[in-house]
């Protein structure tokens, strides 16, 4: 999924009530994470909702990163399930260009979530940034 899908998407949907049940239906299609990896370092802080978010390398494509993701609430967990979606199977570098603002922009979720959901979902795209740029560190081989 492209930004520029999600978007085609939301204009077809038109009004906020369809987009945000879109968004939960995105979250709910979000694969279980397993309970291992929630743990406090794959915890997103500075968000109200609970979130865990840990990057992993794509098996086929080692230079390529994947996530699992949870989120005890809906709509944060529909926004998880986007940002997973945009950077799945994309390179440390795509991944560092992600641009939370123009996200934002281009769906209008700047005009219908909460300042406390923008400064969490800012947190999840930090963390997702953060991880990716450890494992970079080390030896693409090293999963």
């Amino acid at each position: 999924m492209t930004l520029d899908d999600l978007v085609d998407v939301f204009e077809l949907l038109g009004d906020w009530e369809l987009r945000y049940n879109y968004l939960i239906e995105l979250g709910e299609k979000l694969p279980n994470m397993p309970k291992r990896l929630m743990v406090e370092k794959n915890n997103v802080k500075g968000c109200m909702s609970k979130v865990y978010v840990c990057a992993y390398r794509d098996e086929n494509k080692p230079q390529c990163f994947q996530y699992h993701g949870y989120c005890d609430t809906s709509i944060i967990r529909g926004v998880l399930a986007v940002l997973i979606n945009l950077v799945a199977g994309e390179t440390a570098g795509v991944i560092e260009q992600m641009d939370i603002d123009e996200l934002f922009e281009k769906l209008q979720l700047d005009e219908h979530l909460s300042p406390n959901r923008h400064v969490g979902i800012y947190a999840i795209v930090a963390l997702m940034k953060q991880q990716v740029r450890e494992m970079s560190s080390v030896s693409q081989y090293v999963a």
